[in-house]
């Protein structure tokens, strides 16, 4: 099976999710990258290639000429990763979706609703594959808990429980000159949404992609704990789902003790489960009456969904990089659909998905400045 030949936009010096999806895109060997625009600034996108042993001929310092030259060529990407901060996703999606090329680009979706749905229209115009790295979603034992649920083990599902925690910016780093930070708490870049953009998006997404359902609506009350930051950093949110299942998320960058605290508890008529990133192999199975059962990534008791996306035995972890190699393996497989004419059944987060990722983020934040209401969701 060829390659998908690969591009990428931003993930340069100095960034930490761009190598990840390098080494992600790497690891099932289904794609070679080729060519990047990997800094705006000329000097850094040389280094940066000259890093990674990036042929210099197809080095980039401007993501348009990019996009016109490598689509010209008879050896092109196919498809672009854009690691870019959030502001600039719309513009490099829109310009690559015009020159017929695929996209992988990274959360969130865009800085506002309305970026993010003319960004959907333009996917549907063109028929490219478009894929969200709600990475998560690529665990094998969170793959195993949704194919759990939708068999019917938990029963009918009437609470779910879900939180993100981190203190990465419990204190004003972003005043030092800290790259990450500054553009995460800048509205201008990250958008309306500061953590619950950054990590929220997330937790939002996990809990529809492992329950299948729908949030109907939300009440948030979003906090900036940290002196003279714009964005929130801590939010509590209350929301119900389709079929009157009640849910609860807390997200939070100041939450002093935790580094990448992501977990998620889901509590039916007849069962509960619960899983941690920062345990990831492992899904707790808790049957009404019966003693909490651990299933292990790798074991016996996993279904398909869950054994399509472990590499090795059981007892050997898997995490964070295969996560996002999951994600990257399944856009291959709908990449090569497309190219056949043929299609596949796929977990991918799609368009639509980052689309919902954005109306959470506008109907949190409008409900927390109206005073903590609750709103329809997409309202």
């Amino acid at each position: 099976m060829s390659r998908i030949k690969l591009g990428m936009v931003g993930g340069g010096k100095g960034s930490f999710i761009g190598e990840v999806h390098r080494i992600a895109a790497r690891l099932d060997d289904r794609y070679e990258l080729l060519a990047g625009a990997l800094s705006a600034d000329a000097k850094t996108a040389k280094e940066s290639a000259d890093s990674i042993n990036l042929d210099e001929r197809r080095s980039y310092s401007s993501f348009e000429t990019m996009a016109k030259v490598e689509s010209s060529l008879e050896d092109g990407i196919e498809a672009v990763a854009i690691v870019t901060p959030n502001h600039l996703h719309a513009q490099v999606a829109e310009t690559f979706l015009k020159n017929g090329i695929h996209i992988i680009c990274d959360k969130p979706l865009t800085t506002n609703l309305s970026d993010a749905e003319a960004l959907a229209s333009a996917v549907e115009e063109t028929g490219l594959v478009f894929a969200v790295t709600y990475n998560y979603s690529g665990y094998p034992m969170v793959r195993q808990a949704r194919e759990m649920i939708q068999n019917g083990d938990l029963g009918e599902l009437r609470v779910i429980q879900i939180e993100y925690a981190q203190d990465w910016l419990a204190t004003g780093i972003e005043k030092t000159g800290h790259k990450q930070a500054l553009w995460r708490t800048d509205p201008a870049k990250a958008g309306i949404g500061g953590a619950i953009g950054d990590i929220g998006t997330h937790a939002f997404h996990l809990s529809e992609f492992v329950t299948g359902l729908r949030v109907k609506g939300l009440l948030a009350d979003l906090d900036s704990m940290v002196t003279g930051r714009e964005l929130d950093d801590n939010a509590s949110i209350l929301m119900e789902y389709t079929d009157g299942v009640k849910g609860m998320l807390w997200v939070s960058q100041i939450a002093t003790g935790n580094e990448n605290g992501l977990k998620i508890r889901v509590f039916g008529t007849k069962a509960g489960i619960q899983w941690s990133q920062e345990n990831p192999n492992f899904l707790e199975f808790s049957p009404l009456g019966e003693p909490r059962r651990t299933l292990s990534r790798g074991g016996p008791s996993v279904g398909s969904l869950a054994g399509n996306a472990t590499r090795i035995p059981s007892g050997h972890p898997e995490g964070f990089i295969e996560g996002f190699a999951n994600i990257y393996s399944d856009t291959a497989d709908l990449i090569i659909a497309r190219k056949s004419n043929t299609k596949t059944q796929s977990l991918v987060p799609t368009i639509d998905d980052g689309v919902r990722g954005m109306q959470f983020i506008e109907t949190a934040v409008k409900s927390s400045n109206n005073g903590g209401v609750w709103l329809a969701f997409g309202s």
